[in-house]
């Protein structure tokens, strides 16, 4: 079947998903566009063919909807989120599931009383195929027991709107999601430390910040957010165990040696490092779909423990204390204990 997708949200990352489900994912249309700006809606949807709709509500509800993308600003993520679920259709929703914790759980127990996973989050490290390759060879023992993880998420610079929050909330979200799901583990306490500050940032931003979380098995994790850091978009990973160690590689690039020089490229934005893995979330999350299963991506649930994880790391930041998590027990719908 061709699952037709309605999408709320028009914006850069709407529009590039629409794109992708149009041009690059087999057995999906985008038949349903709306967006706060009328306009804007109206030149995605003339771009292939889509109707433009009054509101999401309107668009979650119409039959030529089979499955819904939540593309808007953030706090709007769960009133659309919770509508899709009352509709009984399929959603992704960009991160964040949503800005509060308590939104997040009212999504967890709508899904919950529907009886049937309904929900995918966009956390896309996990179709990343080196974090995959990660994955792998941490859950086949090959290292032993994790004991340690060192990561690092550099940006070249980011604009003056962007906050010393935001380091966790939008940046160092990204590694929370992947982390939990490449230990099968979760996060239960969490702290930041700022060193020097780089001359290079907005006087308000405190950056680099280093964070430091604590899993309920007793790993260790250390994650360098440093958002001006110049050079390049930068995204390390290296998992220590009893008996080795696995290191997230570096994206492909050719070697080049002139004028006595030997060097290789960085790349500057987040888009090329994950363009492979945005178009592996979205095949998979359309073939299931079509295929009549559930979502299997990052869940509800996921989402709730990002959300939680990113607030207790800001509270850190702000109070210099360490901060619990104090996450709710996982329910069993989501593989947890019964």
């Amino acid at each position: 079947m061709t699952v037709r997708v309605g999408v709320i949200g028009a914006g850069w990352i709407g529009q590039e998903h629409i794109r992708r489900l149009t041009e690059v994912v087999t057995g999906a249309t985008v038949t349903a566009v709306t967006d706060i700006d009328d306009a804007r809606a109206e030149e995605a949807a003339a771009r292939v063919g889509a109707r433009v709709y009054a509101s999401g509500a309107e668009l979650i509800a119409a039959d030529e909807v089979d499955a819904v993308l939540v593309t808007s600003w953030g706090p709007t993520h769960a009133e659309h989120v919770l509508n899709a679920i009352a509709a009984g259709k399929p959603v992704f929703c960009e991160k964040p599931l949503a800005t509060t914790a308590e939104d997040c759980l009212k999504i967890v127990e709508a899904e919950r009383a529907h009886g049937r996973r309904l929900v995918q989050v966009g956390f896309m490290r996990r179709y990343d195929a080196g974090y995959r390759q990660m994955k792998e060879v941490i859950a086949s023992g090959r290292i032993g027991e994790p004991l340690v993880v060192h990561c690092a998420h550099r940006n070249p610079t980011v604009p003056e709107s962007y906050t010393s929050e935001m380091a966790a909330l939008d940046t160092a979200v990204h590694e929370v999601d992947v982390l939990r799901w490449l230990l099968d583990d979760e996060i239960v306490s969490t702290q930041v430390v700022t060193p020097r500050a780089t001359s290079k940032r907005f006087e308000h931003l405190k950056d680099p910040q280093i964070m430091l979380f604590e899993t309920a098995k007793g790993v260790r994790i250390d994650l360098e957010v440093f958002v001006n850091c110049q050079y390049g978009y930068d995204i390390q990973c290296e998992t220590v165990g009893e008996e080795g160690l696995v290191r997230l590689p570096d994206p492909s690039s050719v070697d080049v040696r002139t004028a006595g020089r030997h060097s290789t490229t960085v790349l500057t934005d987040w888009v090329g490092r994950f363009v492979d893995a945005f178009d592996t979330e979205f095949r998979e999350w359309i073939a299931n779909l079509a295929a009549g299963n559930e979502p299997v991506g990052p869940s509800a649930w996921d989402g709730y423990a990002a959300t939680v994880i990113t607030r207790a790391t800001v509270e850190a930041l702000n109070s210099g204390r360490i901060v619990s998590t104090d996450m709710k027990p996982r329910p069993a719908f989501y593989g947890g204990a019964a």
